[in-house]
């Protein structure tokens, strides 16, 4: 019997996270921004897509593209307990694994067809960064799919309430309207590691080419600055 076998990326991620910062830690959380898949050339075939318009939701099966030398820790401390607590790996949704893949089911909003591109899919809620390979992609079928009583383990933990986010005017002006709502999204979910608290420390989101940085004290997330993406941020 084959032990092993090669997974084909099909397709890439095209979004607005460049970096891992920032990025929601689960998909489906808050209002994701859209993103875009776009097909390798060889499986550009529209065939493969026929009947999939008819689906509100997808699996993404995705690889964990930049943590592929972390390599496989049966223990691992998962953000959801402030990094302080360690569990067993298959009990969480870490990067450690014996195979860097991701799952992630998404909204599909629509099925466009592009120059050079062909037909790509634009979905939103997903937690991939820009650029992640895909190895397939599945409809999710809420008859099987969905099980509103299953047990969620220490990930089930009411999550805490959103903080909120004081974007000046004059600062949220320069984002893309179309694009304001999933960075305030995102910037209320508290995107810093658990264990870090300090009021003082400054923190950067890389989204759509810019650098939002910010900073939290108590409940409240304050930006400060938007900067081109690249230049050093303050400390």
């Amino acid at each position: 019997m084959e032990e092993t076998f090669e997974l084909k990326i099909i397709a890439r991620m095209r979004c607005d996270y460049a970096e891992k910062f920032g990025i929601p830690r689960q998909s489906g959380l808050g209002e994701g921004p859209i993103g875009e898949i776009v097909f390798e050339e060889e499986y550009r075939d529209a065939n493969a897509l026929r009947g999939l318009e008819g689906y509100s939701h997808i699996w993404l099966l995705w690889g964990f593209s930049k943590n592929r030398s972390m390599g496989f820790k049966p223990m691992v401390k998962p953000p959801r307990l402030g990094g302080n607590t360690r569990m067993g790996v298959f009990a969480t949704r870490s990067p450690y694994r014996p195979n860097p893949i991701g799952l992630s089911s998404v909204k599909l909003i629509s099925i466009e067809k592009r120059p050079g591109l062909g037909m790509v899919l634009r979905v939103s809620g997903a937690d991939l960064m820009d650029g992640t390979p895909i190895y397939d992609i599945k409809p999710y079928l809420p008859f099987t799919d969905s099980h509103p009583d299953a047990l969620s383990g220490f990930a089930g933990e009411q999550f805490a309430k959103g903080l909120n986010v004081d974007f000046p005017v004059e600062l949220l002006k320069k984002i893309p309207e179309d694009k304001r709502q999933a960075l305030l999204s995102a910037l209320s979910q508290d995107p810093r590691p658990a264990y870090q608290k300090d009021p003082s420390m400054p923190y950067g989101i890389e989204f759509g080419g810019l650098d939002v940085r910010f900073r939290v004290e108590g409940d409240t997330l304050t930006v400060f600055e938007i900067a081109e993406a690249g230049q050093d941020r303050l400390k």
